[in-house]
């Protein structure tokens, strides 16, 4: 295994985990921005009203794309896996 094989498994893995994190943590970034708008808007100044809106809004996009993250991972660990012949050598 060459210092190219480990520097493409990592290139692959750091991809896959921010094509996985981006929908959540998209999510989490428009529904913090949408209560600070309206807590600049209204004047109200509690630092905990973010947090209900923001675990919804998480748990909805864990539903949403959990089952494309699970896929995306499993795939990249399957070709992980298909590969591993050619990383012990």
């Amino acid at each position: 295994m060459t210092i190219d094989d480990v520097m493409l498994i990592g290139n692959h893995a750091l991809y896959t985990i921010i094509i996985c994190a981006a929908p959540v943590l998209l999510v989490s970034l428009v529904i913090g921005l949408a209560v600070s708008i309206f807590q600049t808007v209204t004047s109200i100044q509690e630092q905990t009203l973010t947090f209900v809106p923001k675990v919804l809004g998480i748990f909805i996009a864990l539903a949403l794309f959990g089952q494309w993250m699970l896929n995306t991972m499993a795939g990249f660990l399957a070709d992980l896996w298909a590969d591993f012949s050619i990383y012990i050598r």
